[in-house]
């Protein structure tokens, strides 16, 4: 694959892309980490989620 006199911007390019993305990933999974550490910790304190069962079955 020959891609000519922009060679090094291109691979540079798809280079910095694929970190950013690998980043981002790392960042999402991290944060997910994080937020049901602290949906434990509150839930241990008796502070439950609004989101369960309503009383009226819906």
């Amino acid at each position: 694959m020959d891609f000519g006199a922009h060679a090094g911007f291109i691979l540079a390019a798809y280079g910095a892309a694929a970190i950013i993305l690998g980043l981002l990933v790392l960042w999402v999974l991290l944060d997910h980490r994080a937020q049901r550490r602290a949906l434990a910790a509150l839930e241990a304190r008796g502070i439950g989620r609004r989101s369960g069962p309503r009383a009226d079955g819906t």
